[in-house]
């Protein structure tokens, strides 16, 4: 038993020298998890650690005066804590995809300014005073996997016989472990053009349900078998895992969860929703590329009655006529193709507007109508030479090859042009000439230096692999074509620069540097324009026109004629996923003055 005198045992401290240590810094152990610390300058603001925090102690400030671009995947916003929340678990570190985050070594856990809790820009902690780093990013401490899952490809020697898919797509196992990388932060869902819903059809995909994912996919997206392997995925140079690692491979997860649900399926699903009333109202659209079956799906779910005029003898614009079917299986473009016809589309083929239709009678017969044609007549360089019959425009061989007509397939080619476009002819015809010959001479020459190259990187690679030569800085000469008219080559010359100090076109040559290749054809890939003779002339003269030679719209896609709309690659440039978002944008546009310009009779 204690003494009854103890608590006066707390009176011999009074006079004693105090022990308590002042609230001032003082080192911490190595690892100690204290106040938050943020680089701004490597701080994308995708507010995932926001999202992972359990306790709802970060949140995202909107910080006007920094940078906000989406195609980079950059947002102006920084986190800002409630250290009464925070219970310091460091997830927020760990599941940083800039590694820009960090806890400090600073303890002291006070501050009477009540705006001190913003992580701020100069790395130090709330009190102004800069502390070591305690627990940071680093290979224990990270969790996100940062390397892509590899998919199946057919390797060169398989495959440049032939025009069969060279992308075999992901298995279940990969595809899983691939979704499961994804972090949910938005970034891509702002950078795509159509505002795809990626991060809910990923998690769909992670959970097994391929139904919601493709759910979620038709919410934008009514090509969806189209953008699972031609879409230019701008998404995928947004996403924050692709900051420290690889990027989620977006694309190839749509095309995934296409591949794992039969055709009735999907048609199901894009049914759900539709409006089944009939308006009364009626559509022509003049095209059936990508935007123009956009418009058509859209406004058939509106419950419009649409009409597509298809100049060609199937469907599909550029997507069909344009892409080599070893990128995109033409069997997959007419599923999509089925899906809008099930809405109630209907498309009618080899109608050319202007000889068997003309504008005027759309104009009396239809309530609104669209113009949604491609760019299907190739620009030309106007070299000396260039009008010889052995010279043709990348885009009227590639419709050859898709409708199998018959053209010579000689031992040496030269293509013109860096794009994606001089690469599908390339390899397309180089596919021909090892069926011919067993070897391939085909030569790509560009303007662009290698590492500036327009095409994609992997047709650059691919081409490579399938025995195409590439010549870089080379600008086009001069055709040289002998006495008896026999076409003998190109000469091209070293190009120095691409454009003037006003970014305008305008190449610099080293004319002490010129080449001549040997070829039997060449072929010209440097750009594409629209055939614009079916408007006829009363209406080309009524319409406004742009200084390049486009009819001017709107901001909803709208021409200078109330009934009349136009949009897609004509208007915009060749691209199937921004065709895709105008013909959304237009396909509201249209719906709206519908709607509310007179009640239907």
């Amino acid at each position: 038993m204690k003494s009854f005198l103890s608590p006066l045992k707390a009176l011999s401290f009074l006079g004693r020298e105090p022990v308590t240590l002042p609230i001032t810094p003082r080192p911490a152990a190595a690892n100690y998890r204290g106040f938050h610390l943020n680089d701004w300058d490597i701080c994308i603001g995708c507010g995932t650690c926001a999202s992972i925090c359990d306790n709802h102690a970060i949140r995202m400030l909107e910080i006007p005066s920094l940078p906000h671009d989406p195609l980079r995947g950059i947002k102006p916003h920084r986190p800002t804590i409630d250290y009464g929340r925070c219970c310091w678990c460091a997830l927020c570190v760990d599941i940083c995809p800039s590694g820009s985050l960090a806890l400090s070594r600073e303890y002291v856990h006070i501050s009477l300014d009540l705006n001190s809790f913003l992580i701020l820009p100069d790395m130090k902690g709330i009190h102004g005073v800069a502390f070591e780093k305690g627990w940071k990013k680093s290979d224990d401490a990270d969790l996100l996997d940062l390397k892509r899952q590899p998919m199946s490809e057919l390797a060169s020697e398989q495959r440049i016989d032939s025009f069969v898919e060279i992308v075999q797509g992901f298995d279940d196992h990969t595809a899983l472990l691939e979704a499961s990388r994804c972090i949910q932060c938005g970034m891509c869902h702002e950078a795509c053009p159509t505002q795809m819903h990626a991060p809910e059809y990923i998690r769909a995909i992670w959970a097994g349900d391929m139904e919601e994912a493709v759910r979620q996919i038709y919410r934008t997206n009514p090509l969806a078998n189209v953008c699972g392997r031609v879409c230019t995925h701008r998404c995928e140079a947004a996403c924050s895992i692709g900051i420290r690692g690889e990027p989620i491979s977006i694309r190839w997860l749509k095309r995934y969860a296409m591949d794992k649900l039969s055709h009735e399926q999907i048609k199901k699903i894009a049914q759900e929703g539709r409006n089944t009333e009939p308006s009364g109202r009626k559509v022509a659209i003049v095209g059936a590329g990508p935007a123009g079956l956009t418009v058509a799906y859209d406004l058939a779910r509106y419950g419009h009655s649409v009409t597509l005029f298809e100049a060609s003898a199937q469907p599909g614009g550029m997507m069909r006529y344009g892409i080599p079917e070893y990128r995109l299986p033409y069997n997959k473009l007419d599923e999509d193709i089925a899906v809008i016809q099930a809405m109630g589309v209907e498309i009618r083929y080899n109608v050319r507007i202007g000889d068997t239709l003309s504008m005027t009678e759309l104009e009396q017969n239809y309530d609104a109508t669209l113009i949604a044609i491609g760019l299907h007549q190739g620009r030309s360089t106007r070299i000396p030479g260039i009008d010889h019959a052995e010279v043709y425009p990348a885009v009227t061989l590639l419709r050859k090859i898709t409708e199998n007509a018959p053209f010579p397939i000689p031992e040496k080619i030269v293509v013109i042009g860096g794009g994606n476009v001089a690469f599908d002819i390339a390899r397309s015809l180089a596919r021909l000439q090892k069926n011919k010959s067993n070897q391939v001479q085909v030569m790509v020459t560009a303007l662009e230096d290698h590492d500036n190259m327009l095409a994609d990187r992997s047709e650059v690679i691919e081409a490579q692999e399938e025995g195409a030569t590439i010549l870089t800085s080379r600008g086009p000469r001069r055709c040289i074509i002998d006495a008896a008219g026999i076409l003998q080559g190109l000469e091209t010359v070293h190009c120095l620069s691409i454009f003037d100090q006003q970014g305008r076109f305008h190449p610099k040559y080293d004319d002490n540097q010129v080449i001549f290749h040997e070829a039997n054809m060449i072929v010209e890939a440097i750009g594409q324009t629209a055939q614009l003779d079916f408007l006829g002339q009363e209406l080309t003269e009524r319409l406004e026109w742009d200084n390049r030679g486009r009819p001017k719209i709107d901001t909803r896609g709208r021409t200078s004629q109330p009934w009349l709309w136009a949009a897609g690659d004509f208007v915009q440039g060749p691209d199937v996923v921004h065709a895709i978002a105008a013909g959304h944008h237009v396909a509201a546009s249209i719906h709206e003055f519908l709607t509310e310009s007179r009640s239907p009779p």
